[in-house]
């Protein structure tokens, strides 16, 4: 894998790490600010609406520079965000800090999707994407619970100037090791909207709102969760959080490296067991050894979906998969909200904390769904395709190439 990807990684261990990190110093922020914790609390769904608006947004102005630029454009933008969020004066301050931190992250894992691709081989181009994202996975395990004991220790503020570090970090990198790839000639905006016209992408990005949804309708509860059910200290879920991390990190790697040779099998599969799984939650949850196993296999299925559903949205959007790319990553906040949302409807009806682990396994099981019927939907066009060609051809006439695979082979050319 080329030293690139590295720098890339590195960028996203930053934004993994803020992301996540305010949700374990929310008490020391509020206390500082005397807010209660709950309006602490918008500094996260800030945070996520940034994500879900910056993503088309900020892809949208960076259509006239070259990824590489744009790319260090976002890094410098999440290392301002992040710096104002340390030297905060006042509530609202940092709130403005969370928000234009939040404008990189969507465009960022978006854009940086695409320059992974193209800096390996077709049949690695997953693994690729995998490998970027796998700097989101490890700050999950290694950033998050250090940048929250630092705060705690510390002082939360020390944590976003160490955040904004990274952010130093990663533009060097990115300056340094990945090379210069202008945007390919011809594509144009009209173009990158374009590819929402195709169902296939859509389906795609449903796919990954109601897959990785299903992972946070259960993990946004874990703490009371594990608390009031498995008889767990308040404690003890820093390190269950780490299990979920690991689990990511594998299920990320792991779905890489089988998503570049069986996509559409990969997906079946792993949102399949991540259905089964969430709903057996709901049983394991009551025992402290099996609830920890559950909650790896949780973070193991949920992001082996990641890389297979980047690279669906790519392949899908065909020539220009940019704006697609970063819209898709807003997709997996989307579902993040909507499944934290569900989640708390269903324990405020009084169906006790296991209940969002079946909104969690259903939300799955309808990701599964529309994996099945994206397939079929691929296969009759394919085989439409093929009996227009057969038809030409006994007609005497030259069969006329896709629209996919000019698309495909002016993505090659380029």
């Amino acid at each position: 894998m080329p030293l690139a990807l590295l720098a890339l990684a590195i960028g996203a261990f930053g934004i993994g790490t803020t992301e996540f990190v305010i949700m374990g110093l929310l008490p020391e922020v509020a206390g500082d600010f005397g807010v209660s914790i709950p309006t602490a609390g918008f500094l996260v769904t800030g945070y996520a609406l940034g994500v879900m608006f910056g993503a088309p947004l900020m892809t949208v102005l960076g259509t006239k520079v070259s990824r590489k630029r744009m790319l260090m454009l976002l890094m410098g933008l999440f290392i301002v965000g992040n710096l104002l969020s340390a030297v905060a004066p006042a509530f609202s301050v940092m709130l403005i800090g969370r928000v234009v931190a939040s404008l990189a992250h969507g465009a960022f894992f978006g854009i940086g999707s695409v320059v992974a691709a193209d800096l390996v081989a077709p049949d690695k181009k997953a693994g690729a994407i995998a490998m970027m994202f796998t700097g989101l996975t490890v700050a999950n395990v290694v950033g998050v619970p250090l940048g929250t004991l630092i705060g705690q220790s510390v002082g939360w503020r020390v944590t976003f100037a160490g955040v904004a570090v990274l952010g130093v970090i990663g533009l060097a990198g990115i300056a340094k090791l990945v090379p210069d790839m202008p945007r390919p000639e011809g594509v144009r905006l009209r173009h990158e909207l374009a590819a929402f016209k195709n169902v296939q992408v859509l389906l795609a990005m449903a796919m990954t709102v109601l897959g990785f949804g299903g992972v946070f309708a259960a993990i946004t509860y874990i703490a009371p969760m594990m608390t009031n059910v498995a008889g767990f200290a308040e404690g003890s879920v820093t390190w269950l959080l780490v299990l979920f991390g690991l689990g990511m990190v594998g299920g990320n790697l792991v779905g890489g490296r089988f998503a570049d040779r069986a996509l559409m099998p990969m997906l079946y599969v792993s949102l399949g067991a991540l259905a089964v799984v969430l709903a057996l939650f709901t049983l394991t949850a009551h025992n402290k050894i099996a609830a920890a196993v559950t909650i790896t296999l949780i973070g193991a299925l949920g992001f082996a979906t990641v890389p297979p559903l980047q690279k669906r949205v790519l392949d899908q959007a065909h020539g220009a998969p940019t704006l697609a790319s970063a819209v898709n990553i807003g997709a997996f906040n989307l579902g993040n909200a909507l499944s934290a949302w569900l989640g708390g409807l269903v324990i405020a009806a009084g169906l006790g904390y296991t209940a969002p682990n079946w909104v969690g396994a259903v939300l799955a099981a309808a990701a599964l769904v529309l994996a099945v019927l994206s397939a079929a939907l691929e296969r009759r066009t394919d085989a439409s395709d093929t009996t227009d060609d057969v038809g030409l051809v006994v007609a005497g006439a030259e069969p006329a190439k896709s629209t996919k695979s000019v698309a495909q082979k002016a993505a090659v050319q380029h």
